[in-house]
């Protein structure tokens, strides 16, 4: 994948801006911020900066470029492939995926239909979160999810704040586990069939169905559809052993999971949350643990610098000390 292939939904004023950026920060990017008649920001390594004409960085807002609406509408041409009413949907939820994950959140007017947002329209206020591939960060945890007796993994719920790592995560498990990775010598079992419901398209980050990242070779995607309607399909049809979603949260996906677990389907899940005790306060996620549902908890936290996880069992016993591992080249942890 381009390593700039975010910038490619830029119109070329805000593209040769930001591209002009020092090498490092490209490097280390994490989010533009595009705001009309406002100044622009970028983030990198958890660090914000204001952009200049130019392309350099500032901590002065009245210095910085400030996107015009002919910028916006041209952005907003960009992000919808020129056809704004085939993404209704979206409009909706207040977000667009992109070709290689890339998530841009949306700011404007709602319009309301029975009391509920139908869709945005002056939209002004753009977010560019930037994913990335990142191999390899699922190899100290795996080890602590093996389950022996079964010959797979076990349930694992990966709890963390936004933007510390969850999808980045996720992605890089569904690749060892059905790769085979299990970096054990006493796992001698072959890779496992996953399936991965990835409902805001930005775990596999698909175009036209086919990921953008590597996922393993016993991976299927389902994209774009809700978790729990794509669990039930997974089930059904795909026969899969480890399923795995991202971000869940309401009383369907709560109930689907339940359903997947006791048909005997391994689940890998995210949600947003500062610590495992805050999550497990939340109404129906303390069955899912106590109830043998989830039998693994990861915790992750990241600074500018680094990036911590640690695992536990269901009962939030900590099976290992934190592992901390230094980040190079910026986070894009993508969340």
């Amino acid at each position: 994948m381009n390593v700039y292939s975010w910038s490619a939904v830029l119109p070329p004023a805000l593209r040769s801006i930001l591209l002009s950026l020092p090498e490092r920060i490209l490097g280390e990017l994490e989010e533009v911020r595009i705001r009309q008649e406002r100044p622009l920001e970028v983030s990198a390594a958890g660090e914000f900066y204001f952009v200049t004409r130019e392309g350099t960085l500032t901590d002065k807002p009245d210095t910085a470029y400030r996107p015009n609406r002919e910028d916006s509408l041209q952005l907003l041409d960009y992000v919808t492939n020129h056809s704004l009413y085939t993404m209704e949907e979206e409009l909706r939820r207040g977000f667009i995926t992109v070709a290689g994950g890339h998530r841009i959140g949306l700011a404007g007017r709602t319009v309301l239909t029975q009391g509920r947002v139908s869709h945005l329209r002056d939209i002004t206020g753009f977010n560019l979160r930037i994913a990335r591939e990142v191999m390899g960060i699922a190899d100290d945890i795996i080890p602590q999810l093996l389950d022996f007796k079964h010959r797979t993994i076990h349930s694992t719920l990966v709890v963390s704040p936004p933007q510390h790592g969850k999808t980045t995560l996720l992605r890089d498990m569904a690749r060892a586990i059905s790769s085979g990775c299990w970096n054990h010598p006493q796992a001698l079992w072959k890779a496992l069939k996953v399936g991965i419901v990835d409902e805001r398209s930005e775990i596999a980050g698909c175009t036209k169905g086919v990921p953008s990242y590597h996922l393993g070779y016993r991976t299927d995607v389902i994209d774009g559809c809700p978790k729990a309607e794509g669990l039930m399909m997974f089930i059904r049809s795909m026969s899969p052993d480890v399923l795995v979603v991202d971000e869940f949260g309401r009383e369907e996906d709560y109930e689907a999971m339940r359903e997947a677990i006791h048909a005997g389907v391994r689940m890998i899940a995210s949600v947003h949350g500062s610590d495992a005790e805050d999550v497990i306060r939340r109404p129906g996620m303390a069955s899912l643990l106590d109830g043998g549902g989830f039998t693994r908890v990861v915790t992750l936290r990241r600074t500018a610098r680094q990036w911590q996880r640690k695992v536990y069992d269901g009962k939030l016993r900590a099976l290992q000390p934190s592992i901390v591992t230094n980040v190079q080249g910026g986070g894009g942890y993508h969340v």
